[in-house]
């Protein structure tokens, strides 16, 4: 085992991040201190007299956070994600502060997941569970669809969009793609966005968000879609306006949605609130919708995608730790990409 000594504080650490990240640190050794809330500009401070801060999606790593963590000596932002969206990258370079990412831990899991989705939905199994328990054995409402023949868009063909166009071959459905940068691998046939939006049945989102992808699902996309579409959401929260999509369902012309991710989760998704009032009434009016499946973004976890996730997060804290090249940095210009 390699004695490496750099002080990590580990931001919003859950009983999974502790069991991957101290598993995995087996055969590092650098020195994690879990600490329990998220990271913002009120907390930062708990990370003083530490050299990295690990950082996950629903923190706020804005100026205020990145200034406090400077002050208290941490140099490296280390994300334990492949998002970087919650991370004010300028206020980073300006701080002299190096970001370091994920850029993949497990595909399958993300794509499995989405697809999940698309089946619980469509065969309403959320629904039949809820019957069953009251010993409700009806089946009436309870109709859907064959997957086989449907057509699938994928927005997105990065590694979890390629990994979930096969899984929808595999199903016998037509698999339409949308990317920026097209892959001659992907098991998809690449089109436009209008022509996915006038012919999916389905339409699953793999994109990060930008500015370029902010909001790319608003009132406009949504009115050229088929009616009675499907939506699935793996990806970022803010991808879809949420509002757009509410007067979609209302109306019937959203069929269906699944969503992992919510615009608007900081400080709600990874938080048991059942003892609480959900003060988010966009959230709250999302899930009266019997055809909407929210989960609290989870697509990620899965045993091996922790894993995987811990291991490359304590690799670039090593690499920054030598002074090697740093594979996985986030650099500010990054911002601008679609």
């Amino acid at each position: 085992m390699t004695n490496q000594r750099m002080k990590v504080a580990l931001f919003d650490a859950h009983g999974y991040d502790r069991e991957s990240f101290t598993a995995a640190n087996e055969h590092v050794g650098h020195q994690i201190t879990f600490v329990e809330p998220r990271l913002t500009g009120e907390t930062a401070p708990l990370a003083a007299g530490h050299d990295v801060a690990c950082s996950f999606v629903n923190d706020r790593v804005n100026e205020a956070a990145l200034a406090a963590l400077q002050q208290g000596g941490v140099r490296l932002i280390a994300l334990r994600s492949a998002g970087y969206n919650h991370v004010d990258l300028t206020a980073a370079a300006r701080l002299g502060l190096k970001i370091v990412r994920v850029p993949e831990y497990s595909p399958y899991a993300v794509a499995e997941h989405a697809v999940a989705l698309v089946l619980a939905l469509n065969r309403k199994i959320h629904r039949a569970y809820a019957r069953v328990r009251e010993w409700n054995f009806s089946l009436e409402g309870l109709v859907g669809f064959d997957l086989h023949g449907k057509t699938v868009g994928l927005i997105g063909t990065g590694k979890i969009g390629r990994v979930a166009a096969s899984i929808f071959r595999g199903f016998g459905c037509r698999v339409l793609a949308y990317d920026v940068k097209q892959d001659a691998q992907a098991a998809a046939q690449y089109a436009d966005l209008a022509t996915i939006y006038r012919e999916a049945d389905i339409l699953s989102l793999h994109v990060p968000l930008t500015p370029a992808t902010h909001h790319m699902i608003d009132e406009k996309a949504l009115s050229t879609m088929k009616r009675g579409i499907m939506l699935i959401n793996t990806g970022r929260g803010a991808l879809i306006d949420s509002r757009a999509l509410i007067t979609s369902l209302k109306t019937g012309h959203v069929g269906a949605a699944g969503l992992d991710v919510y615009e608007e989760e900081e400080g709600i998704f990874f938080r048991d609130l059942s003892d609480k009032v959900l003060q988010d009434d966009v959230l709250a009016r999302l899930l009266t919708f019997p055809n909407v499946l929210v989960t609290s973004h989870q697509a990620f976890l899965t045993r091996e995608a922790l894993s995987n996730i811990a291991t490359t997060t304590l690799a670039n804290i090593t690499a920054f730790e030598r002074g090697e090249k740093l594979e996985n940095e986030v650099l500010a210009q990054q911002l601008i990409q679609p």
